[in-house]
């Protein structure tokens, strides 16, 4: 065995990005040694994720040993992501960017030692060459080897003159194999596509929005409850989730007032609640991103300030349980954005749409004026999501609602008869306990105030919701003469 000098033998532990190669990081290991040799820890998960390296979730870890000087192997871009290190020797590293985007074809080299480490991202090409005799070098990963994931590398010759790797023993005296000699230049390399994204209950109100979001990504997905039912829990796990990072769950069971029958009981608890269970439990075992959307319904409305993320759940009617049962099975997976709107008002049938609706047909409606919240338009919620997932925000519970002061229904009625041209007093105001006297509904929150700070925190600040609406309106009343 070569005499080992581990580089920084005394330094703590850190990390440090690569220029140029987003997401991969040069990991500098404390090695303890004394007169018995040397010891470090080689993977350290609450140490490593608390530096700022992702909880990449590895389950394998794979060794390469190799004999002689010289030995190279390389450059092979796997459909999974890596921690690089060395065991024993010291090797000369080369990465290159083989990602689709600006950074493909980026280039990074270093030497290795057991005092330093890589973590490499998926379709990031990784190569090494030996500079010491009986070097091991030992990766992990974070998804199983199969012949069937071979057909998903991307493969560039280390040779190739536009990278220009300046490898410190020249490859016509190095150790390679015929397969490596055979790898493509850059100029013929297929860039690793990102992993994708698949938003479920594209039909819905938020499903429409969110094809607006992503018009034109290649990387999103869409699939209806048609193309894929949730409550189908057999469909669910035979997915191929392969090629997938991140799933939107945009569908729901809305009908609160129906949910309190027997049927929609069943139809609530199984959609909103046992779904939302099979779907956290696929994106643990693949490691995907899930984000599920809840609602202000999850509250009883009793509380005299808006609701914060942390807020106690307390609903009020099944509606309400079985989406607070599905808030609970999706905040298990591990990275996770559940986010909370209010009053949702998107393409479809709406609360809006109904009463500029009432507006045409000269009705003069009683709504409630004793409940107080704000609009959620659903272009809004899909652009939170959007940044959330863009500026890889940090997991957990959002609200997300459009801004401004809180309103009531009867509010909201009367300034969309006023864009239809109907005189505002045509809204009468009544309580909520005199306009469900006698009916078989469900019980609605007197709060529906969610508090935004925390989403305004990660930098998006949501629009008011009266400027949103009042471009709704117009966008609608224009479709009516139109129509006319």
């Amino acid at each position: 065995m070569a005499d080992v000098k581990p580089t920084l033998p005394s330094a703590d532990l850190q990390a440090t990005p690569v220029p140029g190669i987003p997401g991969m990081l040069v990991i500098h290991m404390p090695v303890h040694g004394d007169n018995r040799g040397w010891f470090k820890e080689n993977w350290q998960r609450a140490k490593m994720i608390a530096m700022g390296l992702p909880d990449f979730e590895p389950v394998q870890n794979n060794i390469s040993f190799n004999a002689s000087v010289g030995t190279t192997r390389g450059i092979h871009a796997e459909p999974w992501d890596k921690f690089v290190s060395v065991a024993t020797g010291r090797i000369f590293g080369a990465w290159v960017d083989l990602r689709a985007g600006e950074t493909f074809g980026a280039v990074f080299t270093t030497e290795l030692d057991p005092g330093t480490a890589v973590y490499v991202p998926r379709g990031v090409g990784n190569a090494f060459q030996t500079l010491d005799p009986d070097t091991a070098y030992s990766y992990l990963v974070n998804d199983h080897w199969s012949a069937e994931a071979t057909g998903q590398y991307a493969f560039l010759n280390l040779a190739d003159e536009t990278v220009a790797i300046d490898w410190p023993i020249p490859l016509e005296q190095a150790e390679l194999s015929d397969k490596d000699r055979r790898h493509p230049r850059l100029a013929e390399v297929a860039p690793v596509q990102p992993l994708r994204t698949l938003v479920l209950g594209a039909g819905g109100q938020l499903g429409i929005a969110l094809r607006r979001r992503f018009a034109g990504r290649e990387d999103v997905d869409f699939a209806t409850r048609a193309d894929l039912d949730l409550t189908n829990t057999s469909d669910l796990v035979a997915y191929d989730w392969s090629g997938y990072s991140t799933v939107i769950n945009a569908g729901a069971y809305t009908q609160v007032d129906a949910a309190e029958t027997t049927d929609g009981r069943a139809t609530a608890w199984a959609v909103n609640a046992t779904a939302v269970a099979a779907l956290a439990r696929v994106c643990i075992e693949h490691g995907l991103t899930l984000v599920h959307v809840s609602s202000d319904y999850v509250f009883d409305g009793n509380s005299t300030i808006p609701y914060t993320e942390d807020a106690a759940l307390a609903p009020l009617g099944v509606y309400g349980q079985s989406k607070a049962a599905g808030d609970l099975a999706a905040a298990t997976v591990p990275n996770h954005y559940l986010i909370r709107t209010s009053w949702v008002i998107g393409d479809g049938g709406n609360f809006v749409a109904t009463m500029l609706n009432l507006a045409a047909r000269g009705i003069e409606p009683s709504v409630v004026n004793d409940q107080f919240g704000r609009l959620s338009f659903t272009d809004t919620i899909a652009a939170g999501i959007d940044h959330l997932l863009a500026t890889d925000a940090p997991a957990g519970t959002y609200n997300l609602t459009n801004s401004g002061e809180p309103v009531s229904w009867a509010e909201i009625a009367e300034e969309t008869f006023a864009a239809a041209g109907r005189d505002r007093r045509a809204i009468t105001g009544t309580s909520t306990e005199d306009y469900f006297a006698g009916k078989q509904v469900a019980p609605r929150p007197l709060n529906s105030m969610l508090d935004l700070a925390k989403i305004r925190s990660t930098g998006f600040t949501p629009p008011d919701q009266y400027e949103v609406l009042r471009s709704y309106l117009a966008d609608r009343t224009k479709e009516n003469v139109d129509k006319d």
